[in-house]
């Protein structure tokens, strides 16, 4: 009998639990992803990649979970305007020397933990993976939107040569000099979603 009201108690506040937390799917169309990154000293390139699937699951005004796969066969530039100068970035890009997208055509970002949502605003954890490896990434998120529509906007920062990104890294190779490459990537985020489930 006590084996059962324990069991009863376990299901119900699993119930709840499932209730209480909202899975919202991003709207792949509406969703951008910006980046940025370039020489250590010179000019940045700019440009984005696309969403290909996520979702997101809210408890409340706590971020619990999710997921995000990016298709990175979809890399663009967008600060070049000569064509055959912007097709030479996005098929370096693409190559073994940054991020293979032949052999990785996806990246993924898990949500693991996020703070309280306050005034708008929460910090948000997470394990970024890139060519298979993975690392823990922490960044601020801001929230708009009522309802089944809400858009998160964030700007993730990290270190390329973690994921075996090493071209032009001043990490491992010596007397590069003005050709060196900056580790750190910038990523502008706004992702918009649109349903709950």
């Amino acid at each position: 009998m006590k084996r059962t009201v324990i069991t009863l108690l376990i299901l119900s506040f699993t119930i709840l639990s499932s209730i209480a937390q909202k899975k919202h799917f991003a709207d792949n169309a509406a969703t951008q992803i910006n980046w940025k990154g370039g020489k250590i000293v010179g000019n940045s390139h700019t440009g984005t990649v696309d969403l290909q699937s996520g979702w997101l699951s809210v408890d409340g005004k706590t971020i619990t979970g999710g997921e995000f796969v990016v298709d990175m066969t979809s890399i663009r530039g967008t600060d070049l305007k000569d064509d055959g100068m912007r097709a030479k970035l996005e098929g370096h890009l693409k190559s073994d020397d940054f991020f293979g997208v032949g052999k990785f055509p996806v990246s993924r970002l898990v949500i693991t933990s996020g703070g309280n949502f306050s005034g708008g605003k929460a910090t948000v954890r997470g394990e970024l993976t890139i060519k298979e490896a993975t690392h823990p990434v922490e960044f601020s998120v801001t929230e708009s939107g009522t309802g089944n529509r809400k858009t998160y906007i964030a700007t993730i920062t990290f270190d390329r040569s973690l994921y075996n990104v090493r071209y032009g890294s001043g990490r491992f190779f010596s007397n590069l000099g003005n050709n060196a490459i900056n580790d750190e990537i910038e990523l502008e985020v706004t992702l918009v979603l649109s349903s709950a489930g």
